[in-house]
């Protein structure tokens, strides 16, 4: 049988190594590689590279409320098993007793049952010893921790009457500087009350001077327009004088001439007269003329649209007559050529008597419907076939090499498609394995974690599944988890994708807020060691996390309205 299971425990118990938990000092300095676990010897923990665990090996160890109570019942139990023991021990002697009587009486088989019963009775008792014996070193190690925990809380009381005389100075010094920053505030609310009753002063005055200033620009606009206005019009008052001066002067030498020109402006009313007369003649000649200029104008234009007239007819007739000499040539080359007959002898033929006009005219429209029906010969019908044979050649070529092209454009799709493929499964496959080994940096190493794909036969249009189920837990989803464990799940997602393709820098906003005292130790702990080769920025107002942090930025308001970045470079105070 202990060959059998050797592969199975070489394999559960490979790099398990049990060592001395004494020493602690060399087991909190213990740098261990992957895969490598320690156990104490006493079962109290278990350690591997990037956790610890443990707990309490009595029935009550390591539970500080109610450790009164629990001791209370231990003694009652203590009680009741020295009844017992007592009780068992009558219970063996009285059996002893028996055996010696059945000794003596020679009963064997009996002696044998009640041999039996009185092991049983031992084996019971040595329990009962080791539980009591168990107990007692419980008691005893309570009432140690009962008596430390009785010293440390008289050391606390003794620190907190020596500490109280500096609380009731500090209580003084806040009583005074609350005070004087209320004077102080009051000062300050009486001056800004000050500065916004002459803020407001000066505001009225701004606006009345800004009035004045536009009153005073638009006066002197005002006034320039009317200078000019003016010197238009004084240069008008100097033109009109000297056209006045002018007038008068054309005034004073017309009535000179009038003085010693009567007689000659008799005459030249004589002479008018007679010219007015000559015109009226010469007018009425005039229009005389011209009304018969416009009849004679009126039949010429009758007789030149008469002419048009039977110039148009007669090129219609001569058009028609040409027609008809080209429809009777044509028709002569048609019987010529198609019925071999020629028109000359038609003209001379007599038409037969059973055959009416009529007749001949229905038969003559049934052969032009038949050969309208056989429609007309296509001379080029041979270079229509070529040109389209060449037309069809060219599609099919033009087909043959679309379909190449699909064909080499599919390929390129399907290279690019399995490229892709390759590249998101190698990435995913990457990611997948740091998710595992962050997760379980900032769990424990027993937790399960996983990124699924679900529908892995097309992993490009699949969706991802994350599973997270730390230990003692099997949630159906992430949403069951509590918050910090949501929030530790996404941070191992972010590192596992920044451990594939690491960036420069990376900011954090509030993303501690979530998490209790133990997280936050582990997330800081991964931050520190991913910020070997990255630079964080945490916005936080986390404790923990500030201290943690190389420099610290704050943002104080030194005066009202104005804010300031205040640096503390932490590695400076360290050294």
């Amino acid at each position: 049988m202990d060959i059998y299971y050797q592969s199975l425990c070489n394999y559960l118990l490979k790099d398990v190594y049990l060592i001395d938990d004494k020493n602690e000092q060399v087991l909190n300095n213990a740098t261990l590689p992957d895969g490598v676990v320690l156990i104490g010897k006493s079962g109290k923990f278990n350690k591997t590279k990037h956790t610890m665990a443990g707990g309490s090996v009595g029935l009550f160890e390591g539970k500080r409320i109610g450790r009164a109570k629990n001791l209370e019942n231990l003694a009652k139990e203590l009680k009741q098993f020295d009844t017992r023991v007592n009780y068992f021990k009558d219970q063996l002697q009285e059996l002893q007793n028996k055996l010696s009587a059945l000794k003596s009486s020679g009963k064997t088989e009996e002696l044998k049952q009640k041999q039996q019963e009185i092991n049983r009775l031992n084996t019971e008792l040595v329990t009962v010893k080791t539980r009591q014996e168990q107990y007692q070193a419980f008691i005893n190690n309570s009432l140690n921790r009962k008596e430390d925990i009785a010293q440390k809380i008289a050391t606390i009381k003794d620190e907190m009457l020596a500490l109280q005389p500096l609380l009731a100075d500090l209580k003084t010094q806040k009583q005074i500087q609350s005070d004087l920053l209320q004077s102080k505030q009051s000062i300050f609310n009486e001056l800004n009350e000050n500065v916004s009753v002459q803020s407001n002063a000066y505001n009225q005055q701004n606006i009345r001077f800004h009035q004045q200033q536009n009153k005073v620009a638009g006066l002197i606009k005002d006034i320039d327009y009317r200078e000019t206005q003016k010197e238009h019009l004084e240069g008008r008052i100097k033109q009109n004088s000297h056209e006045l001066e002018k007038v008068k002067m054309a005034i004073q030498e017309n009535l000179k001439q009038a003085d010693n020109s009567d007689d000659d402006l008799l005459g030249m009313y004589a002479q008018k007269e007679e010219l007015e007369n000559a015109t009226r003649q010469a007018e009425q000649e005039y229009y005389e003329w011209r009304g018969k200029i416009t009849e004679t104008e009126a039949e010429i234009t009758a007789l030149r649209r008469k002419k048009d007239n039977a110039v148009f007819i007669e090129n219609e007739l001569r058009e028609e007559r040409n027609n008809l000499k080209l429809e009777l040539n044509a028709l002569k080359e048609r019987l010529s050529v198609e019925f071999n007959v020629d028109i000359q002898e038609l003209i001379y033929t007599e038409t037969p008597v059973s055959e009416s006009e009529d007749d001949l005219r229905e038969k003559t429209e049934k052969l032009k419907k038949q050969m309208d029906d056989f429609g007309a010969i296509n001379p080029m019908a041979v270079e229509a076939y070529n040109e389209m044979n060449e037309r069809y050649q060219f599609i099919q070529a033009q087909k043959k090499d679309l379909a190449e092209a699909k064909a080499s454009l599919l390929a390129t799709i399907q290279e690019i498609d399995d490229t892709a493929k390759y590249k998101f499964m190698s990435a995913f496959t990457a990611v997948r394995e740091n998710f595992v080994t962050v997760f379980r940096s900032l769990f424990n190493a027993e937790d399960s974690c996983d990124l699924i794909l679900t529908d892995p036969e097309h992993p490009l249009e699949s969706d991802i599944d994350i599973i997270a189920k730390p230990q003692g837990k099997r949630p159906l989803s992430i949403n069951q988890l509590s918050g910090g464990e949501k929030t530790l799940t996404a941070t191992a997602i972010l590192f596992s994708l920044y451990l594939l393709k690491p960036a420069p820098f990376c900011i954090f906003d509030e993303v501690d807020a979530p998490l209790d005292d133990t997280n936050i130790d582990k997330f800081n702990n991964i931050i520190r060691e991913f910020s070997k080769d990255s630079q964080f920025i945490i916005v936080s107002h986390n404790k923990k996390t500030i201290a943690s942090t190389d420099v610290i930025y704050g943002v104080t308001m030194v005066e009202q309205g104005i804010s300031r970045v205040v640096p503390v470079d932490m590695r400076q105070l360290a050294n």
